[in-house]
């Protein structure tokens, strides 16, 4: 009677097993600690704050310009990045500055065309190379803005999932959320 009880109870505990690990939550912790990571379900909305229309501040990103010489912090909470990244409510920190920020100022928006292969959740793209000047997956090439390139210093271009958005304040750009770090850069659709 207890090799029969046995028998029965070895499927069992498995279908348990199986089950409650098919129905975990999907949020992982970030590598530095804290932070759930997740695919944020849609792009930021549009800012309500615009920054100031002008002149671009010294190191500021202008067309064929150089990165700023420093970026912002954006770690609102203890073990959250400094960089751009998504809380799990969909708040999309550090895209806040408005349509007018000299850093994203592009005198030929959507020069290279725009990017039609896939946006958002649905559509996961690997990286298979490259860096912060030129990466690129699927056939698709992009480039990071250089403003931004201080907070991709951790991405690995060859195998790291990321997810691609609109930017709805800044004309040419997109941003390409990284799955496994939960941050995001400002990126160019450089062609097919």
């Amino acid at each position: 009677m207890r090799k029969i009880f046995a028998v029965m109870l070895v499927p069992l505990v498995f279908s348990v097993l199986t089950f409650t690990q098919r129905n975990e939550p999907q949020h992982q912790e970030h590598p530095e600690g804290g932070m759930e990571r997740h695919i944020p379900e849609r792009g930021p909305e549009p800012a309500h704050t615009e920054a100031p229309h002008g002149a671009h501040p010294e190191g500021g990103h202008q067309e064929g310009g150089h990165p700023a010489e420093e970026n912002h912090n954006f770690r609102d909470q203890p073990g959250h990045p400094e960089a751009p990244h998504v809380h799990a409510n969909g708040e999309w920190i550090g895209h806040g500055s408005g349509r007018n920020d000299p850093h994203y100022h592009l005198d030929h928006p959507w020069e290279h065309g725009h990017f039609t292969a896939g946006l958002g959740p649905e559509h996961r793209w690997r990286l298979a190379g490259g860096g912060p000047n030129r990466f690129w997956f699927g056939g698709f090439y992009f480039s990071v803005a250089p403003y931004d390139f201080g907070f991709c210093n951790d991405w690995l271009w060859d195998s790291d999932e990321i997810v691609i958005y609109d930017d709805p304040d800044h004309p040419g750009w997109y941003l390409a959320y990284n799955v496994r770090l939960g941050t995001y850069v400002h990126v160019m659709f450089m062609g097919a």
